[in-house]
């Protein structure tokens, strides 16, 4: 009677065991419960991390209350909603998102990032969402330079791995003073210690429009750029997701109303659609 009773107690013993267990796994899931409680249609969230200067409004900046907002954030917000994807946003400086990005330390980033030949190198890029071009800016009272044309011999500020920076170096004569934030080139274009910054168009409207009326554009847009989201090679299944989710978004119209909303205007008629890898 006594081996029995051993035998039955570690018979439940292991049954309680394999129910612990079975109710321990790994990962978020959702899905549909039946009256009978039998989940249905059971998905797995992934969980991301994607890096991003969040000193780069209004793509994504914090705002007076210690939260993040902008066009990217609005966007990764949609994309996690039609994707099945759990990405968070971290900041990043802009020069690190490339070597974290080789490395898998980050699973992606969205930072108004230009897609050129050289960055395709080494990471991934989505299809575009964002086509933009570089600006020259300058003290509202300067009468010298009117364009880029006219940055000859001057002082230029730049934020750092941009592709302002590269477009500065090729100024001839110029001094390239590279910040670490865009905020910094404004704040020494302000108080007169450069003359002026070569930055994306759509950053240095919208800073001029929040207040910052002693800074003007002047003359045309110097390129033609579209910005990507930037994933790790080590990771076309996250690519691939985020391409579908983009596809969703500007055929369902939420990627037009995110856009409207950062830029009181409608996108283009049509981005490339291919994949810039």
């Amino acid at each position: 009677m006594k081996k029995w009773l051993k035998i039955g107690f570690v018979l439940l013993t292991v049954l309680a065991f394999a129910v612990v267990v079975a109710g321990c796994g790994g990962g978020e899931k959702t899905g549909e419960t039946t009256g009978e409680g039998e989940q249905q249609a059971t998905t797995e969230t992934q969980n991301l991390v994607f890096g991003s200067d969040t000193s780069y409004a209004p793509f994504e900046s914090y705002d007076a209350n210690g939260k993040l907002e902008g066009f990217d954030v609005d966007l990764i917000d949609a994309i996690n909603e039609v994707s099945g994807l759990n990405i968070e946003m971290k900041t990043y400086d802009f020069k690190g998102l490339i070597p974290a990005l080789e490395t898998a330390t980050i699973d992606g980033a969205i930072s108004a990032m230009t897609i050129t030949e050289e960055r395709k190198q080494k990471v991934d890029f989505t299809v575009p969402y964002y086509k933009s071009g570089l600006a020259t800016a300058v003290k509202a009272d300067n009468q010298d330079i009117q364009g880029y044309d006219d940055l000859d011999g001057k002082k230029i500020g730049v934020q750092t791995g941009t592709t302002g920076e590269l477009e500065a170096s090729k100024v001839p004569n110029a001094e390239v003073v590279s910040f670490d934030t865009i905020d910094g080139a404004f704040m020494d274009l302000t108080n007169g210690a450069v003359d002026a910054v070569v930055n994306d168009f759509p950053v240095t409207a919208y800073y001029i429009a929040q207040g910052n009326d002693q800074v003007k554009i002047v003359g045309d847009l110097q390129t033609s750029e579209y910005y990507g989201i930037a994933i790790p090679k080590q990771k076309p299944e996250v690519l691939e997701k985020v391409n579908a989710a983009l596809e969703t978004l500007k055929e369902n119209g939420k990627y037009a109303e995110i856009y409207k909303k950062w830029f009181s205007v409608d996108p283009p008629a049509e981005l490339p659609g291919e994949p810039q890898n």
